[in-house]
Formats: structure tokens, sequence, C-alpha cells
């Protein structure tokens, strides 16, 4: 099963990041929309991502999420870490029983290899930062993509997580 839940927590931190710097407000029911996500999904995300201080939200009836922090103090890695925590990305099998030299040591041999690829895939993430990625967006868009309307029927906001 494919897990999305680094490219849209980073969709989300990158939106808000742009709404700052464009001076419009970010909700979770804006970002759902934007993502054509489920806001149920959004603000799960937002758990872990306002725990690590990469987001806050405010409350009350012009409440709206912000980053936590500038957005060239952000990495990827920050982001990644945050809403996989723990997970591998690569997972091995289990044990099986050693009926030849593979059987024997593919267990040992696949985490190794695991180990050596997401450690590189995290220092690739490391030297980002929300800031890069949004510089490079913008100088890389062939889009001509207009600002996405407000969903019309925002959400009331909710308690902050």
């Amino acid at each position: 099963m494919l897990d999305y839940r680094f490219p849209t927590a980073l969709q989300m931190v990158l939106s808000v990041a742009m709404a700052e710097q464009l001076g419009k407000r970010s909700t979770s029911a804006i970002l759902a929309y934007g993502l054509e996500a489920n806001p149920s999904f959004i603000r799960k995300l937002m758990v872990p991502l306002t725990r690590d201080g990469i987001i806050v939200s405010t409350l009350g009836r012009t409440g709206s999420i912000h980053l936590g922090r500038p957005a060239a103090d952000i990495t990827l890695r920050d982001i990644y870490t945050s809403v996989i925590e723990d997970k591998k990305l690569w997972a091995s099998r289990p044990d099986v029983a050693p009926r030849c030299i593979v059987s024997a040591n593919l267990c040992w041999y696949f985490k190794s290899i695991a180990a050596e690829a997401e450690e590189a895939s995290l220092k690739v993430l490391e030297t980002r930062t929300v800031a890069d990625a949004l510089a490079e967006l913008k100088k890389r868009d062939t889009s001509n993509c207009e600002p996405l309307p407000v969903p019309e029927h925002d959400e009331p906001a909710k308690k902050s997580v």
C-alpha cells in the first residue's frame, strides 16, 4: 500500500508557506480543497506537524494555519520525519526458513540495503528547505494557474492540534 503522508504533508506546508507570502489565510478546509484530500486526513497530518513546530494553528472565527518557524528553517527531512515517524522506507520480509544461501541471508542483507537507502534519502531531504522548495516551484512553474478559490463552505475553526 502506498503511503501518501509525506507528499501530502509537503504540499500542505508549501501551501501554507505560499499563502503566508501572498498574505492569504490557510485553514484545514482550504488545504483539503486545494489538495483534493479529505479534511479529516489533513487534520490528522496537522497533529504531528504541529507537535514538531512545523505549523501552528490559531483558534476562532478568523483562525488559520501558519508556519511554526521561518520557511528557511524547515527542512523537507523535518516534514518527512514528523509525519512518517519511525516507519521504515522499505520493510523487509520476515525471516524465512533457511533452505539455501539466499533464504538464510536475505533478511539481514535486505535490512542493510534498506537502512543505507533510507539514510541517503534523509540526507537529500535534509539539504532542502521549504523556502528552497517554494523558490524552485516558482522558478520552474509552467502551469499558468490562477490562485485557488476559497471553498464556499469554509468549515468552522477547530481546536488547535
